[in-house]
């Protein structure tokens, strides 16, 4: 980002306030990490698109209520992007089980298609992977289990014995640890 560039804080005003180009600027500086985070979470190109496309007019739609953790928007349009792309796989999903019988369909087969879906995200985000895993040890578990498992921060909390101010203390420090890490890979 240039010096005379605005900042996401103000980007984010600007968009509550109704401005387009601001809703641009965020688009062209944040897109390709959120298209790259879809890649990994979505089947197709089409659905990567759209899974994107939904993420910034999430953003446009509910700028004025957004309240960023660490001056960026990253954070917030990633969690967005894997909330809809959760939402479009178990769409698909109803769809495929929905078009053949009851009987055909295990009970055990959603969990099955969830846990593949996982690892194959997982798999394609390699990159933030290895940052994650030069995290110290309590750090690596608690993105494990909140930035990659998508826990809540209480459960994450009772799972580590760790309070859950300290949980969410630690994902704000590592968020900003592997947006580095994700701003040098796209450089």
């Amino acid at each position: 980002m240039e010096d005379d560039e605005p900042g996401d804080a103000e980007l984010l005003r600007s968009i509550g306030a109704g401005d387009q180009r601001a809703l641009s600027k965020a688009f062209d500086r944040h897109s390709n990490t959120v298209a790259r985070y879809a890649w990994a979470l979505a089947p197709s190109r089409m659905d990567v698109e759209e899974i994107v496309q939904d993420t910034f007019l999430a953003l446009w739609r509910r700028g004025p209520e957004i309240a960023l953790l660490d001056r960026s928007l990253l954070p917030w349009l990633l969690v967005t992007c894997r909330n809809i792309a959760a939402n479009a796989g178990r769409k698909r999903a109803r769809a495929a089980t929905d078009a053949l019988p009851d009987e055909w369909m295990p009970a055990h087969l959603s969990i099955v298609r969830a846990d593949q879906a996982r690892e194959s995200a997982r798999e394609e985000l390699r990159w933030v992977l290895d940052a994650i895993e030069r995290l110290e040890p309590v750090d690596r578990r608690v993105c494990e289990l909140c930035l990659l498992d998508g826990l809540p921060y209480a459960q994450a909390a009772t799972e580590l014995g760790l309070s859950v101010g300290a949980v969410k203390q630690r994902v704000s420090r590592s968020r900003i640890r592997l947006r580095k890490a994700v701003t040098v890979d796209e450089n």
